[in-house]
């Protein structure tokens, strides 16, 4: 019986280890995983909010065309692909600014 205190009384440090572990774990979470995917997201959204009309995009599905017109209403773009043809895409649907894309690309050495 007096051996059971004994250790009980001892194991009354390892609450307060246990709570600064846990807090370490969400901090450790929270700047890896959580930080970074949020500050993502606003990238995301900030590029789909600069696009016009008139910008060269690529969709998430490959399609690349012109943006006609935006729809904030109902945050759509209708994008023309090849002559006449026009789609009405989602804004989340946008992958990538052609133009952006373009100026990306290293250059071939000679």
């Amino acid at each position: 019986m007096n051996l059971f205190l004994l250790q009980a009384a001892q194991g009354g440090g390892s609450g307060m280890s246990t709570i600064i572990m846990m807090v370490l774990m969400f901090a450790v979470f929270y700047f890896f995983l959580i930080r970074p995917q949020s500050k993502k997201a606003k990238e995301a959204q900030s590029f789909i909010d600069t696009l016009k009309a008139g910008d060269r995009v690529i969709t998430n599905s490959g399609i690349h065309g012109k943006i006609v017109s935006v729809n904030d209403e109902d945050k759509t773009f209708l994008i023309q692909v090849d002559g006449p043809t026009r789609l009405k895409m989602e804004k989340s649907a946008v992958n990538a600014e052609l133009s952006k894309t373009l100026n990306a690309t290293p250059a071939t050495p000679a």
